[in-house]
């Protein structure tokens, strides 16, 4: 039998628990220098993101979003605000060291704890306690991938490899129609991004049944693909030539192999993983020299979402509607890395199309803009400060927890970002 992922919790103070436990698995063994590691404009001070995570859940659980209500921890506000403290200053900042920030984010987890056993029919607070477990779940990932920014160890846990599959390969052809875009209103939690379902008409297109490869990222970097800016776009360019990018990060050339590191390890590159670690530039470069684009938004969800012949019909995941499993999608609890394209078949959306869910986040052709009618929730700086700016992904990643994730989720970077669990596939033209 295949292992399961844990269960998505109903209990929000479960949920929020679970991800401090991942919190502490993923900064332990930090020595004093990691933690407040080099100053790079991709990462936070790991001292930092564990404090902002403590103030944080104080801030909405505690406080009720009210910076008039002061912090047990008293300059915690200048310290650990990131909507108002400049990224690059956050290494210059009097921060407590690290047993004191572990003590403040145990203080204000216990706080929490007693005011949800004695306001435990408090909808409004069930609701800031998910909302602070869901950016801790982030916050997480976010942790993955600085460990792999920085070279430190592979993080601690459990590996599970998904359900193996035969190859998968080609389109699937996706028959189109009008479907809703986004989150329908059912009570359960959802992004202020993802609101609400509106009407969308997706017109016939055959999408990859898989994600961009390795292999097939490779053919494009060794036919100087990198050195030929007739692939890029003006912005695409600009940037390559700015980063000095000749390959996707991480990958290194010995001899006649491709070797990546992974972590503090190097390795070498397998070829039927999808390629990662790619920003949106490299991804639109790549399908110009192959022939093929990036999925729109709707396209993406349509496929993931909608079910062949039943129209108005849409499902929570591409499989249907039952909890992500390992047989399903490679998700946190899963094989801790990315696994190959074929894998966890039991995933195939109704169309045929696979990993929609898991393995590496997808780019998408959008710009990141609200849906109509959009209206910002409590969380404003969540969504709104970055409409018309980033890019949309979609799917989550091997390092993404099983309750965040959904069709509709919607994720956004900047196009040059390639730090992230980033991938992407394509559709023909």
């Amino acid at each position: 039998m295949t292992a399961k992922h844990p269960p998505i919790y109903e209990d929000p103070l479960a949920v929020l628990d679970a991800a401090r436990v991942r919190t502490l698995m993923l900064v332990s063994g930090l020595h004093d220098r990691q933690w407040l590691g080099p100053r790079l404009d991709i990462v936070n001070p790991p001292l930092w993101e564990l404090g902002h995570l403590g103030w944080f859940e104080e801030f909405w659980c505690l406080r009720q979003g009210r910076r008039e209500c002061g912090s047990s921890l008293g300059n915690a506000d200048a310290l650990y605000d990131s909507a108002r403290i400049p990224h690059d200053v956050r290494w210059d900042l009097p921060l407590p060291d690290a047993a004191a920030t572990l003590n403040y984010v145990a203080a204000v987890r216990a706080a929490v704890n007693k005011r949800c056993v004695i306001h435990r029919n408090d909808a409004d607070l069930m609701y800031f306690v998910q909302l602070s477990a869901m950016h801790e779940e982030m916050h997480c990932e976010a942790f993955t991938y600085t460990r792999q920014t920085l070279g430190y160890p592979r993080p601690p846990g459990s590996v599970t490899e998904p359900a193996p599959g035969a190859a998968c390969a080609g389109d699937a052809d996706i028959g189109g129609g009008r479907f809703q875009l986004g989150a329908a209103d059912n009570g359960t939690f959802v992004f202020d991004n993802e609101k609400w379902a509106h009407p969308v008409e997706v017109q016939p297109f055959r999408m990859a049944r898989t994600p961009v490869t390795n292999a097939q990222f490779a053919g494009f970097v060794d036919a100087d693909g990198y050195r030929e800016s007739q692939w890029w776009s003006r912005a695409g360019w600009a940037w390559r030539e700015q980063a000095d990018a000749i390959a996707p990060l991480y990958w290194q050339r010995v001899g006649d192999t491709w070797m990546r590191r992974h972590f503090d390890r190097t390795e070498a590159l397998a070829p039927d993983e999808p390629v990662i670690h790619v920003n949106w530039h490299e991804a639109q470069a790549w399908c110009r020299w192959a022939g093929r684009r990036l999925p729109t938004e709707a396209e993406w969800e349509f496929a993931a979402a909608t079910v062949p012949g039943e129209p108005g019909s849409k499902r929570r995941y591409p499989w249907g509607d039952a909890d992500p499993d390992t047989n399903t999608a490679n998700l946190y609890g899963g094989a801790g890395q990315c696994v190959a394209v074929s894998a966890c078949p039991e995933g195939d959306s109704a169309w045929g199309v696979r990993q929609m869910i898991g393995n590496v986040w997808e780019w998408t052709a959008d710009e990141f803009q609200p849906y109509p009618g959009f209206i910002r929730d409590p969380y404003a700086e969540y969504s709104e400060p970055w409409f018309g700016t980033h890019k949309v992904l979609r799917g989550g990643c091997h390092a993404t927890r099983p309750m965040l994730i959904r069709n509709t989720w919607r994720n956004f970077y900047t196009p040059d970002r390639r730090d992230i669990y980033a991938g992407f596939r394509t559709c023909a033209p």
